[in-house]
């Protein structure tokens, strides 16, 4: 969650200097749900995450040095400085590419598992993140709706921020509580107060475990507030004061500090920050030096494409 953190405040910051080209969206006050899914995983499952998942992908495996890499468009990335900053992946760790149509990733994960079943490969669960705007869009119904039929061991969870952009929940669905929905798809579904990080890690862990062992898809809805604006581009001024001082609107790494601090962790938890903070600091100087893709040297195939011409010239 510190990671994410810091590293993020530094992307916002490169974004204000203009050393960032495109958009930068943060993750502020989603952490804790976020970290809680990444940590629940395992080598050899599938993580698809959205644009507010840095917690979830640094707990997943993902290097720091990859995350400034594609930022800054170096060369040496996973993504080599072509596929803007947000789109990263990387297959050999089992982290998808985000695809920004909204739930969009819902069926592209359910496709994967498909896809291991298929090679009978077991064992695996996958787990991907969308926001409750989200949850409006024919990809989410199509991808959950084969998923529940298939009982593929997906784990789908739901950063309820009150708002689709700008557009509070009250204009989005028209049912309670999104959780109502597992019931329409005949999957199981628990909820969680988002801001607490241990209550995610205790319901996220849960929730990874039963589809692993072949209880079909699980939804999970944390509530939670986006603490900044969609992006870096926008204020958030639309966001109620109602909400941002309620218990909705509590900073999880506020949540998770005090934690530490009833437990005697106090001086553990600013180590953990200064690591953090140097860690974020010096992937960002190494990543700012190292070189861009050359325009007219580069070999704009796609890298799979390029693999399989290549082996079929050998053969």
């Amino acid at each position: 969650m510190l990671r994410a953190r810091f590293a993020e405040d530094k992307l916002a910051s490169l974004y204000r200097a203009g050393r960032i080209v495109g958009g930068v969206y943060l993750g502020r006050g989603q952490e804790a749900l976020s970290a809680a899914g990444g940590v629940a995983l395992r080598k050899g499952d599938v993580f698809a995450p959205l644009i507010r998942d840095m917690a979830g992908r640094l707990a997943f495996g993902e290097p720091l040095i990859d995350v400034m890499r594609t930022y800054l468009g170096s060369r040496l990335g996973p993504m080599k400085g072509r596929d803007g900053n947000i789109h990263r992946g990387d297959l050999a760790r089992g982290i998808l590419p985000m695809i920004s149509h909204l739930g969009a990733m819902v069926s592209a994960t359910a496709g994967v598992l498909l896809a291991k079943r298929m090679k009978k490969e077991k064992g695996s669960v996958g787990l991907t993140c969308l926001g409750d705007g989200a949850t409006s869009t024919g990809s989410f119904h199509e991808g959950l709706n084969v998923a529940a039929v298939e009982k593929l061991p997906l784990v789908v969870v739901v950063a309820d921020n009150a708002y689709a952009y700008s557009t509070p929940k009250d204009r989005q669905f028209a049912c309670a509580d999104l959780l109502d929905r597992a019931k329409g798809y005949g999957i199981e579904g628990e909820g969680v107060d988002g801001t607490d990080p241990e209550a995610c890690l205790d319901v996220l862990g849960r929730a990874v475990q039963k589809a692993r062992e072949g209880s079909g898809p699980q939804l999970v809805v944390g509530r939670l507030l986006r603490l900044c604006g969609h992006g870096e581009h926008d204020d958030g001024l639309y966001v109620e004061k109602e909400l941002k001082n309620s218990e909705r609107g509590r900073d999880c790494l506020s949540v998770m500090e005090k934690m530490t601090q009833d437990r005697g962790m106090g001086k553990d938890w600013e180590k953990w920050k200064e690591a953090a903070h140097q860690e974020v600091e010096e992937a960002v100087k190494k990543a700012s030096e190292e070189p861009v893709p050359d325009p007219f040297e580069e070999d704009w195939r796609a890298t799979r494409t390029q693999g399989a011409a290549e082996a079929w010239v050998e053969e």
